[in-house]
């Protein structure tokens, strides 16, 4: 009895002591995944206007009405998004940019810009709904912020410098422009190198 009672404690032992060298194994490839998964904020392309720069100042007309000024020491942050009527992505940003631009209204102005022609761009204005964004063509605003791909945001601060810029194709990448702005860093790839 007390043979067979020590071969299963030594059993039991063997099979805990596995099981320990299981959870060790499985906890370091949490950490490697946590690694490999880490925030990764707007795609930042070192092109045009650098992150702290002044942002170069247009006024220009918005379709909805009325002029939209983008720059300037405005005393407000605004955000500044390039999009198109055939992005898919920037369709699927939109509810994205409404929730934003409703939950950061305390110190951010949304604005939308792109390039092309203005009935196309009325319509997808009407269609999608964005007569509370104030939307802006201008071929001249693309060149100067050197726009290759969509959808692409620059973040501008209330003192009218350049805060966070990037490709964004989530709200993450978004809301990882106001990071980088709190952060006082041009992108939370930076920040993430400093801690490194």
């Amino acid at each position: 009895m007390n043979e067979a009672m020590l071969v299963s404690n030594v059993f039991l032992w063997a099979v805990v002591l596995g099981l320990v060298v299981v959870v060790l194994a499985l906890a370091r490839q949490i950490g490697i995944l946590y690694e490999r998964v880490a925030p990764m904020g707007a795609l930042m392309m070192d092109q045009g206007p650098k992150v702290g720069e002044v942002a170069p100042a247009f006024t220009l007309d918005s379709i909805g009405g009325g002029k939209l000024s983008i720059g300037g020491h405005t005393g407000r942050s605004q955000l500044l998004f390039f999009l198109s009527p055939t992005c898919p992505v920037c369709k699927k940003l939109l509810p994205v940019l409404k929730s934003i631009q409703t939950v950061e209204k305390g110190w951010l102005d949304v604005a939308l810009a792109s390039d092309g022609d203005l009935p196309e761009h009325a319509e997808f204005y009407r269609k999608a709904d964005l007569k509370s964004f104030p939307y802006a063509l201008s071929t001249d605003l693309g060149m100067t912020y050197r726009i290759s791909k969509l959808p692409y945001a620059v973040l501008i601060g209330e003192d009218g410098r350049i805060r966070g810029k990037g490709l964004v194709n989530s709200r993450e990448q978004l809301e990882s422009l106001f990071t980088a702005k709190e952060a006082g860093v041009a992108s939370i790839q930076e920040f993430i190198d400093q801690r490194a």
